[in-house]
């Protein structure tokens, strides 16, 4: 899987768990245990897309150079 690939699928499943988060917080008397959760699996997808893009970044910036 390319790293646009990888990256794209891990947006797609953010967002799904912002529209759970959202969702779950709109309810009435919500448990905030799962919200928790989900917004820490959020917050770690969050920080491989990151990761992910500044590899991509460096990637894209060397083969500049070497195309030179």
């Amino acid at each position: 899987m390319s790293i646009e690939n990888h990256l794209e699928s891990l947006r797609s499943k953010h967002e799904e768990l912002e529209q759970e988060v959202a969702a779950l917080e709109a309810a009435p008397s919500v448990d905030s245990l799962p919200i928790a959760q989900l917004k820490k699996e959020k917050l770690q997808l969050k920080e491989k897309i990151v990761d992910l893009e500044v590899e991509a970044a460096t990637k894209h910036r060397l083969a500049s150079r070497t195309q030179r």
